[in-house]
């Protein structure tokens, strides 16, 4: 497909395309092949793939022992206006010849806040409408939007959760813009990320009153959106520790108890990240189950971490054995509701070519592609499912399964002991059961 600004950006680059895994182009797809069908659906429909705004066209490889690497060509314009539609022609640009179908963003990541709430709000508007020309003219989706309310100072002590109810209120103004922008450009989702909703000290912190202020928070911001006539499903992306000591939605189970709390179960499924369930000594696959058993797996950010590394590293995906567990749990539990993967993730502060940024979204698409094609393998070909079923059997039959159906009082688990004595030991097969998912990654 044919770039769509009036600039090409990613010179000498044409459409990335499936080529097999046999293919020695780098510029290739060797196992993620849009139209091949898995498990009832295309790779396309299973996956929804979406570029992160944020780190593939704002993040310049800067750390907390130096600046930013890279010097992007669409960053180069002083005025704002300018400069966000030079960004937005190399996103369009880059999606289509990625070939995927979505985008995804952070508010501020369209265009530089202003310094008055009104003048973001006329910037978010111009740029917006750009944005409306883009995906017109390309087909591309948004898949969700999102505000950024933790990098500007002053929501050092939180947004919804601070304790300054006039940073709470600025916060709900910028998530109202946020909104209208995700609305006006037919987002099928919004994502709440909590950067900075935790406290760092018990002593000065209200727990109860800043926890109620963030659920009444989300009700409030859901039913705005409902009223403006949005039909997507909201996400809340679970985010352990940082940069907050202790997080309100650590994980995804503290998640869903807030989601179930607040009662907004109806409208709030949750966006599981694989860096920050491992932050919360997690595995991605856990998290994914923990969101798929309370019926909310809604979408996912698809990057790594480093297992040496305490923090966030958001490195592209390449451990196939890991994302083929979370695709057992995936393809298992039905999919995704209403999301799709996103790669919240951003090329090493060294990799400065804009080559660079195609490499590792080929690379991370190719990961979740081989699992997925492995994972249905195991589920289809394989003794899995069957050696799952049998380490449950007893649940099936008997007093088993009138347990499971609620005909059994507790006295009648005393009297079956008492009948059966001790149990049997049966092994759990661990060893078996890993050598079955090796033998198809």
């Amino acid at each position: 497909m044919a770039h769509l600004g009036n600039k090409e950006y990613f010179t000498g680059i044409g459409d990335i395309k499936f080529e097999g895994r046999e293919s020695d182009n780098p510029l290739a797809f060797k196992f993620y092949n849009p139209d091949q069908v898995v498990a009832g659906k295309t790779m396309r429909e299973h996956f929804k793939f979406a570029m992160a705004y944020w780190h593939t066209l704002c993040g310049t490889g800067g750390d907390p022992f130096g600046p930013g690497t890279k010097n992007f060509p669409w960053s180069v314009d002083k005025d704002p206006i300018k400069a966000a539609k030079d960004k937005a022609d190399a996103a369009f640009e880059f999606v289509t010849k990625m070939g995927f179908d979505y985008y995804c963003f952070h508010d501020f990541d369209l265009v530089d806040e202003a310094d008055s709430l009104a003048e973001s709000e006329k910037r978010l508007s111009t740029i917006v409408d750009y944005l409306k020309e883009k995906q017109s003219a390309s087909g591309v989706k948004l898949l969700w939007g999102t505000a950024n309310c933790f990098s500007n100072p002053r929501y050092m002590n939180g947004a919804a959760s601070n304790p300054n109810f006039d940073v709470l209120a600025y916060a709900g103004a910028q998530v109202k813009m946020a909104l209208d922008a995700t609305i006006a450009l037919g987002g099928e989702n919004y994502v709440f990320w909590g950067g900075r909703e935790g406290y760092m000290s018990l002593l000065n912190t209200d727990m109860k009153r800043e926890q109620d202020n963030i659920g009444r928070f989300l009700g409030m911001a859901r039913d705005y959106a409902r009223k403006q006539g949005f039909k997507g499903t909201f996400f809340i992306e679970p985010k352990p520790m940082e940069p907050t000591k202790h997080q309100y939605d650590f994980d995804a189970a503290t998640s869903i108890n807030s989601i179930r709390e607040y009662g907004l179960e109806d409208d709030f499924k949750l966006n599981i990240e694989v860096n920050h369930a491992t932050l919360a000594q997690h595995t991605f696959q856990h998290e994914l189950q923990v969101a798929a058993n309370a019926g909310m797996l809604g979408s996912i950010d698809a990057n790594r971490g480093d297992y040496q590394n305490g923090w966030d590293t958001d490195q592209f995906p390449n451990n196939v054995l890991e994302v083929t567990e979370a695709m057992l749990v995936f393809l298992k539990s039905g999919g995704l509701q209403g999301g799709g993967v996103n790669f919240d993730a951003k090329t090493r502060r060294n990799s400065t070519d804009l080559e660079d940024i195609f490499h590792a979204h080929i690379g991370g698409a190719d990961t979740f592609a081989r699992a997925l094609l492995a994972a249905n393998a195991i589920i289809e070909e394989s003794s899995y499912e069957e050696l799952l079923s049998q380490r449950y059997a007893s649940f099936q039959e008997g007093k088993g399964a009138e347990f499971s159906s609620g005909k059994l009082e507790f006295s009648d688990l005393f009297k079956h002991a008492l009948e059966t004595g001790e149990p049997k030991q049966i092994s759990g097969k661990q060893e078996l059961f890993e050598n079955i998912v090796g033998r198809f990654v």
